[in-house]
């Protein structure tokens, strides 16, 4: 009885609003800004007393938050992620149901949504709702949106805006070498030209030790030979021979 209450009092009076603000993921996780992609916690106990059918993401830019109209649903050029943000303010995208959302979180499971990730379809204009990589730094703002059949139902809060990493200049990046003082760089002239100096010497004098004919390679000794000899008693006597 309560959700049909809830749900004829979001038709008389407009979207119920959610107090719930989407917020990233911890920063433990890694991964949690990159250049196209950013990580949100995911919207669990949030839905669960609404008769949804749908929950989607809304990314907007900021500029287009305060005028957002939630009756353009999913799949209009209004809302299609080809066209953001140059023609479309907004985009919806990562639909799900309250299956995937469980309330309470089951203890140990990483209950994230990345936003960005899905580069196969970022030009498809048959995939409107394509969750594909966003186009640059920002910032975005987002909210979660519920629908039951077309009409939506529910909303968060939308979320502080969120700036994307950029990539460095190449040029901005400091050469090596490239903030040495005056006197570091002539101390390293003086250094290299002692060293040729020094260098050029040592080739010259090796160059005039050849040309005097000295041999500075050492010849093999000969082989020693031992002369054979008797001692004295092996030499006959001269009464031996008698």
């Amino acid at each position: 009885m309560a959700p049909l209450l809830l749900l004829l009092l979001a038709t008389a009076h407009g979207l119920v609003p959610i107090h719930y603000t989407p917020e990233l993921a911890s920063s433990d996780l890694g991964g949690q800004i990159t250049a196209s992609t950013f990580v949100l916690e995911q919207p669990r106990c949030v839905f669960q007393e609404f008769p949804t059918e749908d929950i989607w993401l809304v990314v907007a830019v900021p500029e287009a938050v305060n005028n957002f109209n939630n009756s353009l649903g999913p799949g209009t050029p209004e809302r299609a992620f080809q066209e953001f943000p140059s023609s479309a303010p907004a985009y919806m995208t990562l639909n799900t149901t309250l299956l995937n959302y469980p309330c309470p979180k089951p203890p140990g499971e990483i209950t994230v949504l990345r936003v960005g990730s899905e580069s196969s379809c970022a030009r498809d204009p048959s995939r409107p709702t394509c969750n594909g990589p966003l186009p640059g730094p920002g910032p975005y703002r987002v909210k979660f949106l519920a629908l039951n059949g077309s009409n939506p139902v529910a909303e968060t809060w939308w979320s502080d805006p969120i700036t994307l990493r950029t990539a460095q200049d190449p040029s901005s990046i400091p050469v090596v070498g490239s903030g040495h003082s005056g006197g570091m760089i002539a101390l390293t002239t003086i250094l290299s030209i002692l060293f040729a100096i020094l260098l050029a010497g040592l080739l010259a004098t090796l160059r005039s030790s050849d040309s005097c004919g000295c041999s500075s390679s050492f010849s093999k000794p000969e082989a020693v030979s031992v002369r054979r000899y008797n001692t004295h008693h092996v030499y006959d006597q001269p009464a031996a021979r008698l």
